[in-house]
């Protein structure tokens, strides 16, 4: 009877060595493949529009402020952090995300729990207001978060900023637009483009709203009136009179955010999404605005966030075919510069919001 030799010593260190470097090629294969997906735009605000304090700048070229009430330069928005939270967790990117909500508690948190809406380039704040819409988006991201990681931190933020928000932006029940810390004076409109129906729905589930709250919101989108075309939603709901309001110019921007959220309902805005693909078919673009009664263009400019947000409406209401469509149009408007390679820049200068959203439109079409 015979039997096999053990593996001899140097075998054994051989095999072990070829396993090691089988796993070190592996882990580095996976390494250079996550950094080979990682968007051209993303990658541009990073290396061209972070503050060195770590906050995302508005411009791309540096602008002193001349008004408080308006951003300019490098200054950083909250709205701003709020989408690069949602970019991140669509990446499932939980160190940017977890970098994004240091930069809120440090940064854009007050003591009293409310969001300052603007930051100065080096994260100092000159504002005592906040703005519902960046807040909605901000406590939305933090639930998503919290959901996803079970980083308990996130939930209580976004309790902390809730309780801030009922207790000083409503009015007759429904959130308002701002609230003027320093002069505790509130807005009394609702900006429809606020009525953010995801962070609402998980406030609810998360116990941080009343159902009432929530549906309550959620009406105002399900009986929106519409306009004598049927085509343009409204812009405001002012509470103490229970109106809703219109501009003559509507902001395309405005528009597709709102019909987002009516689409996450479950309703699906026919008449405006056929009217976008009229305009793409009849004119080969969207331009920024319209004018509300003729239908026919205010400005002579197309937005790369036009056709981000048209791409996520698309998609939003299952319409595969149109995101594709849309995409090499919002692509196109990429500057050719090698140095704003990715980047959304035009006359060597860009708004961030002119490439946060082309990117939160290309993150979510890859997922579909």
């Amino acid at each position: 009877m015979t039997t096999k030799s053990p593996l001899p010593k140097r075998g054994i260190i051989i095999t072990f060595t070829i396993l090691i470097t089988g796993i070190a090629v592996s882990l580095w294969i996976q390494h250079m493949s996550k950094r080979a997906a990682v968007s051209p735009t993303l990658a541009f605000i990073e290396h061209n529009m972070t503050n060195p304090n770590g906050t995302l700048a508005t411009y791309l070229k540096e602008a002193p402020s001349a008004n408080p009430d308006y951003v300019a330069g490098h200054e950083a928005l909250s709205e701003s952090l709020g989408v690069w939270m949602q970019i991140a967790l669509l990446n499932r990117d939980e160190q940017r995300f977890q970098q994004s909500y240091d930069l809120l508690r440090e940064r854009y948190l007050s003591p009293q729990n409310y969001i300052k809406w603007k930051l100065q380039p080096d994260g100092t704040s000159e504002v005592n207001t906040n703005a519902l819409g960046d807040d909605l988006r901000i406590v939305r991201a933090l639930l998503e978060g919290y959901d996803l990681w079970q980083q308990t931190a996130y939930l209580a933020a976004a309790e902390a900023i809730t309780a801030r928000l009922q207790q000083s932006s409503m009015l007759e029940g429904y959130f308002v637009d701002y609230h003027d810390f320093l002069h505790q004076q509130s807005a009394d409109v609702l900006s429809l483009v606020y009525v953010d129906t995801l962070a609402l729905q998980a406030m609810e589930r998360h116990g941080l709203i009343d159902r009432s709250v929530l549906d309550r919101h959620l009406e105002l989108l399900q009986q929106l009136p519409a306009a004598s075309q049927k085509i343009f939603y409204p812009q405001k709901y002012e509470v103490g009179v229970s109106k809703y309001t219109s501009d003559d110019k509507v902001n395309l921007i405005d528009q597709l955010i709102v019909a987002i959220h009516v689409a996450e309902l479950g309703q699906s805005p026919q008449e405006l999404i056929h009217f976008l693909k009229q305009e793409l078919k009849n004119r080969g673009k969207l331009f920024g605005q319209y004018d509300r009664s003729s239908r026919q263009p205010a400005v002579d400019y197309e937005s790369p966030s036009v056709y981000g947000l048209a791409i996520l409406l698309a998609l939003e209401t299952r319409d595969q075919a149109w995101a594709e469509e849309l995409y090499p149009l919002m692509l196109a408007m990429r500057d050719h510069n090698p140095r704003y390679k990715g980047g959304y820049v035009f006359d060597g200068d860009t708004h961030l919001f002119d490439n946060l959203f082309p990117l939160l439109a290309e993150v979510s079409l890859k997922g579909h």
